[in-house]
């Protein structure tokens, strides 16, 4: 299903960034700007890969111990990235288990979030929101728990940080919050700061959600992978590779 929506990208998505920009800059602090992070800003495959590393450690499965990310052709796909690193089927299925175990114990923590890495052009999109004087709000179904890994994550790599300037970081209260639903709940304080003229997102449900909410926003979608739920997006809604736009 990931793969299938890379296929939505068409010649000329750069112009779509170009002119929500300049849309911004012409609203100045009306505007508001919404970025889901993880597979949208953020590329969370190394952090897949450590912790794949470290259970293959942990079980003595040497194959596993040395996952990288390439081994990752889809951000959630554990089986696909266990038979990459060399397991049979059969292999997976037995370690499967207990790996997903391993991961969900790690996966949504600070001390692992800090390896993910920005995708490409997005650090330097955020500060162009920025520097148009609208306001970046991140909305996503991290929890309040991850705040100090995700800030520091985005230090590291380079994006506009909460709390300077209009930049906001909206996360769930609490791990086990349905993300489908804090998003939509997230709609409302959003439109408390401003005018929404764009939201960005890889997961389908919640690019339509958006749609839905904001008519006359700009809702485009991340060609880079998500959950699998068998979605459509709204045809309005613009697929984008990445964020670098300049040509």
């Amino acid at each position: 299903m990931a793969s299938d929506l890379r296929t939505r990208v068409r010649e000329g998505w750069q112009h779509t960034l170009r002119g929500i920009l300049e849309k911004a800059r012409s609203l100045g602090s009306q505007a508001v700007l919404a970025f889901d992070l993880d597979s949208t800003l953020f590329d969370n495959r190394p952090r897949q890969a450590r912790i794949l590393r470290e259970f293959g450690l942990a079980r003595a499965l040497e194959k596993l111990s040395a996952c990288e990310p390439h081994h990752w052709e889809s951000g959630f796909d554990m089986r696909g990235a266990m038979r990459n690193c060399g397991l049979s089927a059969e292999e997976v299925e037995a370690h499967f288990d207990a790996a997903r175990t391993f991961w969900l114990e790690r996966f949504f923590t600070s001390a692992y979030c800090v390896d993910d890495v920005a995708i490409q052009g997005a650090a330097a999109f955020t500060h162009a929101v920025v520097a148009t004087g609208a306001h970046l709000a991140y909305v996503t179904g991290r929890h309040e728990g991850m705040r100090e890994g995700t800030v520091e994550c985005m230090r590291r790599n380079g994006l506009a940080v909460p709390g300077e300037g209009r930049v906001h970081l909206l996360m769930k209260p609490n791990e086990r919050d349905n993300d489908d639903a804090f998003k939509r709940e997230a709609h409302a304080r959003l439109g408390e700061l401003g005018t929404v003229i764009a939201a960005f997102d890889n997961e389908p449900t919640h690019a339509n959600d958006y749609l839905s909410r904001f008519p006359q926003a700009q809702v485009v979608h991340l060609a880079t992978d998500h959950s699998g739920r068998p979605v459509v997006l709204l045809d309005e809604i613009v697929s984008v590779p990445h964020f670098s736009h300049e040509t």
